[in-house]
């Protein structure tokens, strides 16, 4: 049986969804000032943003965390 997970903010989003979002509100350029990773500010754009998060936890993270604070601000 599927985990019901009512207030988790991420349960339903793919990472495609939060960097989109994330592009939208702040720019690749901001994106990397706010999170200094490669995928952001060298020719930066969403599939090579997502083939980085996927392989690296600690990026992905991160990206989640300025996801979740963006939608509280």
């Amino acid at each position: 049986m599927a985990e019901i997970q009512p207030n988790n903010p991420l349960h339903g989003k793919t990472l495609e969804t939060i960097i989109t979002h994330l592009v939208d509100l702040y720019g690749f350029e901001r994106l990397g000032e706010e999170i200094r990773i490669n995928c952001f500010t060298t020719d930066p754009s969403i599939k090579s943003s997502l083939t980085f998060l996927r392989k690296t936890p600690w990026a992905r993270a991160k990206v989640e965390a300025l996801y979740l604070d963006s939608l509280f601000e």
